[in-house]
């Protein structure tokens, strides 16, 4: 399909002259003055191959159309050509700071003036495909990188859950956490500056926190009653078991995801007045994401049935975390726990009722 150029100049003489140029591989568009040109451009960007444009016109002159057309980014998509006997150092440099591509002066000579404009004609056309041909590969890449986060997500549940089972639960757990987490890093100030990415990360490494659990003892990890002491320092060494499980994947050890859930399985267990395991971490040497994931851990367990215990409601909850039963948190996160209070109550009766 033919594309067109347009000329526009208010000598009818030498409109007819550009347009015998062009004629036989163009459709020729005539314009009298740069207010005429902007009404013939309106919303044909893909049918224009070119703008001859000149300079010294009634009405609207060639500088206040080139004006305009900048305001709607139109030379980065046609070029424009300037056409003028005023071919001036001042005019031409102008012409190039608007925007166009070239500057030809009268009289015309056909084959000069075919052979400049059609080139620069052809190196758009060319630029336009390769950049609707990059703009495909990104597309592609892009597609295929969100397939392998899914793949990579899928494997990371998968494992997790293997674990849960074994812990006698549905597998529904690390995916609550997952959600809990990253509800919180979208509501609280210390993450504000993290992109989407990164919150998803997080919440994705925090489905691993109990990962070391596959380490522990069947007769340990679903003991109904209460653990001997002997037995609580095995089920604690959950936390450096699952560092140790993580460092033999050099495969994702270069991976974003690494870093938290390695941080996250090791921590998650440390409390705020420095009484947790395994390292004894006090106030802010414990990261902010593994606070979060054991307030998310402490929650969902106290909400949940367990082998050991039937579920506390919302408020019962609630009110044993605020109080320290569960041990001590960082101050901010319980206020934002008050103040977050109805919404996570939302949360829980979504999840009862499914």
């Amino acid at each position: 399909m033919k594309k067109s150029i347009l000329v526009v100049d208010d000598m009818e003489l030498n409109r007819a002259i550009l347009c015998e140029i062009f004629r036989q591989d163009y459709h020729m568009i005539e314009a009298e003055n740069g207010e005429e040109a902007l009404e013939c451009i309106k919303g044909k960007e893909n049918e224009l191959a070119a703008v001859l444009l000149d300079i010294v016109m009634p009405v609207m002159d060639g500088f206040a159309a080139l004006e305009k057309m900048n305001q709607t980014d139109f030379t980065k998509k046609v070029p424009v050509f300037l056409i003028t006997a005023e071919n001036t150092e001042e005019s031409t440099i102008k012409g190039y700071e608007m925007g166009v591509m070239d500057v030809i002066g009268k009289p015309f000579v056909s084959h000069i003036v075919k052979r400049r404009i059609e080139s620069v004609i052809e190196l758009f056309h060319i630029r336009d495909k390769l950049s609707k041909k990059v703009d495909i590969q990104e597309r592609e890449l892009d597609e295929k990188r969100k397939e392998l986060e899914s793949l990579n997500r899928a494997l990371v549940e998968t494992l997790a859950t293997a674990i849960e089972f074994r812990d006698c639960e549905s597998g529904d757990h690390v995916r609550r956490i997952h959600d809990f987490t990253l509800f919180f890093l979208n509501k609280m100030e210390f993450s504000k500056d993290m992109n989407e990415v990164q919150k998803e990360e997080i919440a994705t490494a925090a489905i691993l926190h109990d990962v070391g659990k596959i380490a522990i003892p069947d007769n340990i990890l679903n003991k109904p009653g209460k653990l001997t002491s002997e037995e609580f320092e095995i089920m604690k060494s959950h936390t450096v078991q699952g560092c140790e499980l993580l460092e033999r994947i050099p495969e994702i050890t270069h991976h974003p995801i690494y870093k938290y859930a390695y941080d996250i399985c090791r921590h998650h267990h440390e409390r705020w007045d420095g009484r947790g395991y395994p390292d004894g971490l006090a106030g802010e040497e414990i990261s902010m994401w593994s606070q979060i994931v054991a307030l998310a851990d402490v929650y969902d367990a106290l909400t949940t049935d367990r082998v050991y215990k039937k579920a506390f409601t919302h408020e019962e909850s609630l009110r044993m975390i605020l109080n320290g039963e569960c041990g001590q948190f960082n101050p901010m996160l319980m206020e934002t726990l008050r103040d977050l209070s109805e919404e996570i109550k939302a949360m829980l009766l979504n999840r009862i009722k499914k």
